[in-house]
């Protein structure tokens, strides 16, 4: 199990995913904070990027903030 923090940027122009440390990274995604889209979007990235299944990614904190808490599990 780890912790990550982003900070991410919704409606962006075009996506990235940059990794600033360890546990630290910046999301930008497409999809507008509306509706939980860019959430999702940003679970899915995680998601492939620590190649894991969608279902153990989870956003624990800052659900209707830029900075987010995440949890990966293995």
């Amino acid at each position: 199990m780890q912790y990550i923090h982003a900070k991410v940027l919704a409606g962006a122009s075009k996506e990235s995913f940059k990794k600033k440390s360890e546990d630290h990274f910046e999301i930008s995604v497409k999809e507008k904070a509306e509706n939980n889209l860019a959430n999702k979007r940003v679970l899915e990235l995680v998601a492939e990027y620590f190649k894991v299944p969608l279902n153990k990614v989870r956003i624990i904190n800052g659900h209707h903030h830029p900075s987010k808490l995440l949890i990966v599990e293995n």
